[in-house]
């Protein structure tokens, strides 16, 4: 099974174009413009053992804005396109990570029924040319695009990159969880209704 996608969005404000392999290594080659953003998304994909392709030509001389949240958005059709019709997944995906001081939570669901919960506490600060309040941006673009009920929860922290750092890992592992196939329910969707 190739569970493989590759997304192209175009706008007036961005050029992007995405490609993962959910049951890849953890390569990624990312070039976003945005460095804190290529740091975070080199996590994602060691962590979940995604292959991960991504490069972004976006208006940065306005802010990291748009760049940011069409990213989102690109990879978030790209896990919906790699999915396919969810059978055998396990659906569920759940990862807590301590980061230094920092605990967070993620936990997930591949329903099909797109909602982000975002209790996590960050300061309007940049981080090199990345806006720490993106983050919240990033995650519902790609949660709503993805078809996925995403709730990310910081029990405690301080320091704003490692904070966002325990998002991208918990993120990677919760969702590699819940794309892993279950051998035991492999022609199944996991659904009591029968699809996802």
């Amino acid at each position: 099974m190739m569970r493989k996608a590759q997304i192209k969005r175009k706008t007036k404000e961005t050029d992007v174009f995405v490609s993962i392999d959910l049951d890849g290594k953890g390569i990624s080659d990312i070039n976003t413009g945005v460095g804190f953003l290529d740091h975070m998304l080199e996590l994602f994909a060691f962590h979940g053992q995604f292959d991960l392709s991504v490069t972004c030509h976006g208006d940065l001389q306005v802010d990291s804005h748009h760049t940011i949240e069409d990213i989102g958005i690109a990879l978030g059709k790209s896990i919906k396109e790699a999915l396919g019709d969810k059978k055998g997944i396990h659906r569920y995906g759940s990862f807590t990570i301590p980061m230094d001081e920092t605990l967070l939570s993620v936990c997930l669901d591949m329903s099909n029924r797109p909602y982000l919960v975002f209790n996590v506490c960050l300061d309007n600060v940049l981080l090199g040319n990345y806006q720490t309040e993106m983050t919240e941006e990033f995650f519902r673009a790609t949660a709503f695009n993805a078809g996925m009920t995403l709730h990310i929860n910081e029990h405690y922290g301080k320091n704003m990159h490692h904070i966002i750092e325990a998002c991208f890992k918990a993120f990677a592992r919760a969702l590699k969880e819940a794309v892993s196939i279950d051998r035991q329910r492999k022609d199944e969707i996991i659904s009591s209704k029968g699809v996802l």
